[in-house]
């Protein structure tokens, strides 16, 4: 194939595709792998599954192995600004040239297989993706990729891997239109993807029933299933929150157990140096200091409350304005009810998605939960900026948090610079941030 796309003309086309919405099932990736020559059996796998944490999860086992000499490769989603942020090698996105070469390789096996389909049936945005991600790490070399699942697990388009390890960070009610009503019928679309012999590694404080679900489907598969422990206390983990850390003993878990079916020791050495690298953009991330404003991509109850458990020692005894945009098919009410508390004042607004839940809806909920101190305004950047005004009028200082949606933090980081801040997809800065009054910890 000759053909040479622009990384603009990548973005487009998948743009395109968003059209046609999301199908489930395996047949067409299964075609799309075998007129690419099958690339996902060129390099061995971990799958990640689960409702939240599965992004920081699988970042995280990547470094682990990364600094095990491994050339490792991590396969993402969503992605904040750019889609070539979900294909990464080495800890580094992929080049946007070289993304746009594999959109276009995966393009050009879609039609393809489109011929072979009928009518009303076709690749889907989600599934291109995948398949370019597949070919480039291939194409790249990488010894083993971490694979975070889009969304179940069953029929998700990532599940055509045999994977030597399969891990599941939690399960909550979320997309239960695809998966089903309950807990149970959640999970057990999630651990579809375990394999044969494999490992199934599991996240700290699941349900009973999540549990039971967990224990049977591995027996059935002979699989060895193991649940991660607390982190280490004096473990130093480069991102805020105690349920990064959650996270990232799941990493070491899932990393320990792939280095051993390889034949290999984890290195304590190098789960440190991992630890304190660990980036994840758009995660508790401090993006301007006056007022301090932070940004996360919380997206459902559970992560809220996540969120809200550590905030306050980020805070440090700020008044807090709250910036919320959510989706119509998430839980607003429950999300507003954890944050609410939290805040003095509120601007509800929507993030750039037709799903958007409208901002009067917002302060409708709001009302019903006795919080009258909020404004509307549609525009996410107007309504940061106007939150941002009234932080630096409060005396001894307030915060600003923007969450709901990573639609809504993405649109935030496309707009970094004409809003000042500090929005860098890799940052840097990855220690806790303390006022004088703050008794130190932090929330990623």
């Amino acid at each position: 194939m000759s053909q040479q796309w622009s990384p603009e003309h990548a973005e487009r086309h998948l743009r395109s595709l968003e059209l046609f919405g999301m199908r489930f099932g395996l047949d067409r990736m299964h075609r799309m792998m075998t007129v690419l020559g099958s690339p996902e059996r060129s390099f061995d796998s971990i799958h990640v599954v689960g409702t939240n944490g599965k992004t920081s999860t699988t970042r995280m086992i990547a470094a682990i192995l990364e600094r095990h000499g491994l050339r490792t490769g991590c396969y993402l989603s969503p992605h904040l600004v750019s889609y070539s942020e979900r294909v990464q090698i080495a800890e580094h996105d992929v080049e946007t040239h070289a993304f746009a070469a594999a959109i276009a390789r995966a393009a050009w096996a879609a039609e393809r297989v489109n011929r072979t389909l009928a009518e009303d049936d076709h690749v889907t945005q989600f599934e291109l993706l995948t398949a370019a991600a597949f070919w480039e790490l291939a194409r790249r070399g990488a010894q083993v990729v971490v694979i975070e699942a889009g969304l179940g697990g069953r029929y998700d388009a990532t599940n055509v891997i045999d994977s030597r390890v399969a891990v599941l960070t939690n399960v909550g009610l979320e997309h239960t239109r695809w998966l089903g009503p309950t807990l149970t019928d959640i999970a057990t679309e999630k651990l579809a993807v375990l394999g044969e012999d494999s490992v199934l590694a599991l996240g700290t404080h699941l349900q009973p029933e999540v549990l039971d679900i967990a224990r049977t489907l591995a027996a059935e598969r002979r699989a060895e299933l193991l649940i991660a422990e607390e982190a280490p206390a004096d473990l130093e983990v480069g991102v805020r929150g105690s349920f990064q850390r959650a996270n990232f003993a799941l990493a070491r878990l899932a990393a320990k157990s792939y280095l051993e079916r390889a034949g290999l020791r984890l290195s304590d050495d190098a789960v440190r140096a991992a630890a304190v690298s660990i980036a994840v953009p758009g995660r508790m991330q401090v993006v301007a200091r006056d007022p301090l404003t932070v940004v996360d991509g919380a997206h459902n109850p559970a992560a809220v409350a996540a969120l809200v458990e550590s905030l306050p020692e980020l805070l440090g005894g700020r008044s807090l304005a709250l910036v919320l945009g959510v989706l119509e098919d998430k839980d607003a009410a429950s999300m507003l009810a954890a944050l609410l508390p939290l805040c003095e004042r509120a601007w509800f607004t929507a993030p750039p998605s037709q799903r958007a839940l409208s901002p009067a809806t917002l302060a409708s909920l709001a009302r019903q939960l006795g919080f009258e101190s909020a404004s509307c305004e549609s525009q996410p950047a107007k309504a940061l900026a106007a939150a941002q005004s009234w932080a630096r009028t409060q005396e001894g200082g307030a915060a600003v948090l923007a969450t709901g949606s990573v639609y809504l933090v993405g649109d935030l980081f496309a707009r970094a610079r004409e809003l000042g801040l500090n929005a860098r997809l890799t940052p840097t800065d990855g220690h806790v941030e303390r006022s004088h009054s703050a008794q130190g910890g932090g929330s990623a």
